[in-house]
């Protein structure tokens, strides 16, 4: 790894820097590194870590007896026939 000096950074621009990696729970470096990344073409497209939120209008509205009910459901398909592996 090579190490990268920028000089001529703006006290702006640094509070801005840093406030993003308090936001995101990353370092400064980091936040730095992942900008060049992304603006340079070098950062890969994340396939499986991808978030989505088609269903976040369902989450929390399940009562225990509904949850439980299609728990179960899963829960039975789960379950291994040993029939069916002999």
């Amino acid at each position: 790894m090579k190490t990268l000096t920028v000089r001529g950074v703006e006290p702006d621009l640094s509070e801005t820097l840093k406030h993003m990696a308090k936001r995101q729970g990353k370092s400064v470096n980091q936040i730095v590194i992942d900008a060049l990344k992304k603006h340079s073409g070098f950062e890969k497209e994340r396939k499986f870590t991808k978030v989505h939120h088609d269903l976040d209008d369902l989450f929390g509205k399940w009562t225990r007896k509904e949850f439980d009910e299609i728990q179960g459901k899963i829960d039975a398909e789960r379950r291994i026939d040993p029939e069916l592996w002999k």
